[in-house]
């Protein structure tokens, strides 16, 4: 080959091999171990860790994503969701992504989905971020009550909450603080659920080493070589050689001694008091430290045993769980030193359990010694061997447990209590109405009882009902409701809201009575609003529009298309359901009161300026929540709205003068689907003076008499 041409060739074939030595380390690089921890950090995180350089995997224990500053862990991200199941006013969870450093500080805080309507298409989002901002900066350890009345308390952490979304904010508060301690607990050091059993500091006497054995309070386990054989015996020939190899003729197999070194009256006596300080400071808030030492020919820990580590031998037990030990080193820069004589050992060290294991110290722990020993050539098994002891009683101080009752409430209870009053003088009204209903046959013989009785009532229901307790039912309760039980049913979304629960469950029984009319007629606080703008229509003897009745009827339909359309929606978005809801003008106008932004206050005043013209318009047209009402009491038991034979052929007052919502058929007969049982027909029956079958009857009943005439084209009248 030509020496040019062999330049050549040699010149591609290491560039070949430079190539592919390039490509095998990138691979390995990027698929090696030290390299699985993200280093591009996506922005929600890092917002929430400014100073973050890279995340590592998803812990593999719980769902949460540890977050790091080079080498050093600045705490942890994760979604609520994965954590807790509140559900809100929408029937849905509110997720957030939450973040913690590894004090338990809440450094960060995003909605990352939610549904709630009155922040969807109410008050707007703003109001809800700025709720969960007020957390930042705030401990996981710390008590939240949101929007509290009285703020005496010392130990708590008062949040402001949302005017008109009170529950919302609720649920968002116990999302943001259920889901934060169950990380920490899992997590970080410190935190553990208080215990009514505590390590008694004040308790302190002078004892020598012999004395704290007896006491208890250092336990001393001891195995002779034959007790071990003895023990071993039935577990295999092969570990009772074992044994008797490792005891070398030596009786003392197991000899050790362990004491809880961070209690005062031990650790003190055993220590001494700088010592002892010494140690308290090697711990966490929460751990515990157990002293093991010893000269027993089979040791605790190996030979090879590595400092900072969990012992291979030595483990514990408790209650069935493990009890996680691990050395801190803490002869690692000091020779052991005690303030009393204490025995030989030729091993020692300090473990500690963390905080947040659940271990108990007044409960029994059992320790084990594991030994190693080969049943065949190819078979490998372990012994243990196991001592159980419990700190005597006297170390601690058994406290009644606080029996806190609002922390162990649920949260609709909470707002059901909070909300008492309101609840006892909406109760009180409902009962005035079921008498209303029931005696109407007899209130309604004096008009002006009756209609000063419904003035009052629609007062107290735009007032109170609406304005103050917001107690305005709506469309999306309705499909709320239906995709709840599509999902599967939960009751708390519905318990949230005491006044809604209340007047929902009234007027579903009601339905089946009376039909819609009780409730379109008597509890619908925008309904009330629209009778105010007719009764202002009256004063002003404003011309009324009147609807021809083939296109009244047409018209009539128009709101039962928009439910089914509201409805069908929502089980395909309950955002684009939400968006469509406002057809409903009850947000704007009783929930809001009319502060929101400018179209949505234009459209209901629009509203009711044509209800000053057409009675009641959106009720009879529009309203989906009239027409979800109108299907389940097209049939009700109770029709007591006096009819009379004469009503419809040939008398048509009621209905062409007196029936506003033009609720009453050609014939006399009432249509309960549209009829909201005003009472203004049963009042006009009842009055001789105002039917018109009445006053013509008594004109038809006067007689003329004549004296007799022979011209007998005379005739009587």
């Amino acid at each position: 080959m030509p020496l040019k041409k062999l330049k050549k060739f040699t010149k591609w074939v290491t560039f070949t091999l430079l190539l592919m030595l390039t490509t095998s380390f990138y691979c390995v690089a990027f698929n090696s171990p030290t390299n699985q921890n993200a280093t591009t950090i996506a922005d929600d995180i890092a917002q929430i860790f400014p100073s973050a350089t890279r995340i590592g995997p998803v812990d593999t224990e719980i769902p949460v994503t540890p977050v790091y500053q080079l080498n050093e862990l600045l705490g942890y991200v994760f979604e609520s969701d994965d954590f807790v199941n509140f559900i809100g006013f929408s029937g849905q969870t509110v997720n957030l992504l939450i973040g913690i450093d590894t004090d338990g500080v809440f450094t960060g805080l995003k909605i990352l989905k939610h549904n709630e309507p009155i922040f969807l298409h109410g008050l707007g989002e703003a109001p809800m971020l700025d709720f969960i901002k007020q957390y930042l900066g705030h401990s996981v350890k710390e008590r939240f009550i949101v929007n509290a009345r009285n703020k005496d308390s010392l130990d708590a952490t008062y949040v402001d909450g949302v005017t008109k979304a009170t529950i919302s904010v609720l649920v968002i508060s116990d999302t943001i603080t259920a889901a934060a301690i169950q990380v920490a607990r899992e997590k970080l050091s410190g935190f553990v659920a208080p215990s009514n059993t505590s390590v008694n500091l004040d308790y302190y006497q002078p004892l020598d080493f012999t004395e704290l054995v007896q006491k208890n309070f250092i336990t001393h386990w001891q195995l002779s070589r034959n007790e071990a054989m003895t023990q071993a015996e039935k577990a295999s020939p092969s570990l009772t050689r074992l044994i008797n190899q490792i005891s070398d003729g030596d009786d003392n197999f197991i000899n050790l001694y362990f004491a809880f070194v961070h209690i005062p009256i031990i650790g003190k006596n055993l220590l001494g008091e700088q010592e002892y300080q010494r140690l308290i400071e090697n711990l966490k808030p929460g751990e515990h430290a157990l002293m093991v030492f010893g000269r027993g020919k089979y040791s605790f820990v190996s030979d090879d045993f590595i400092p900072q580590t969990v012992p291979s031998r030595l483990s514990g037990l408790q209650a069935t769980l493990p009890v996680d030990i691990r050395d801190i080193d803490f002869y690692s820069y000091y020779e052991p030193t005690f303030a009393q004589a204490i025995p030989d050992f030729n091993k020692i060290k300090v473990f500690r359990i963390k905080s947040q294991s659940g271990f108990e110290l007044n409960k029994e722990l059992s320790l084990s010694l594991t030994l190693n020993y080969n049943q065949s050539f190819l078979s490998k098994k372990q012994y243990s061997f196991t001592i159980n002891n419990t700190l005597p009683d006297e170390l601690f101080i058994h406290k009644e447990p606080e029996v806190n009752p609002e922390e162990n409430r649920p949260l609709w209870l909470k707002i059901w209590i909070g909300r008492s009053t309101e609840i006892m003088i909406l109760s009180g009204y409902l009962i005035f109405l079921l008498w209303v209903f029931i005696k109407q046959d007899t209130i309604t013989k004096n008009a002006n009882t009756t209609h000063k009785l419904r003035f009052a009532s629609l007062v107290f229901v735009l007032f109170f009902i609406g304005f103050y307790s917001q107690g305005q039912l709506s469309v999306i309760n309705i499909y709320t409701l239906l995709l709840s039980i599509w999902q599967g049913f939960n009751i708390n979304v519905f318990l949230l809201d005491p006044i809604i629960f209340i007047l929902w469950v009234f007027v579903f029984i009601s339905l089946f009575l009376w039909g819609r009319g009780l409730f379109c007629g008597w509890l619908c606080p925008f309904g009330a609003l629209q009778e105010f703008a007719s009764l202002v229509a009256s004063k002003l003897k404003i011309k009324q529009i009147k609807i021809k009745p083939q296109h009244h009827k047409a018209a009539q339909k128009i709101k039962y298309f928009i439910l089914f359309l509201l409805v069908g929606s929502s089980f395909y978005s309950l955002t684009l359901a939400g968006r469509l809801a406002e057809i409903e003008p009850f947000k704007t106008s009783i929930t809001l009161n009319f502060v929101r932004y400018w179209p949505f206050v234009l459209y209901v005043i629009l509203l009711l300026a044509l209800s000053l013209k057409i009675h009641k318009v959106y009720c009879r047209y529009l309203c989906p929540l009239g027409a979800g009402l109108a299907i389940v009491g097209r049939y009700p038991l109770f029709k007591w709205l006096t009819r009379r034979q004469e009503c419809g052929s040939p008398c048509q007052l009621c209905r062409n003068k007196k029936c506003g919502i033009d609720a009453i058929n050609k014939d006399g007969s009432i249509d309960y689907r549209e009829c909201i049982q005003c009472l203004e027909c049963v009042v006009t029956i009842k009055d001789p003076t105002v039917c018109v079958v009445d006053k013509y009857a008594k004109k038809r009943a006067v007689v003329v008499e004549v004296k007799p005439s022979t011209d007998f084209s005379n005739k009587l009248v």
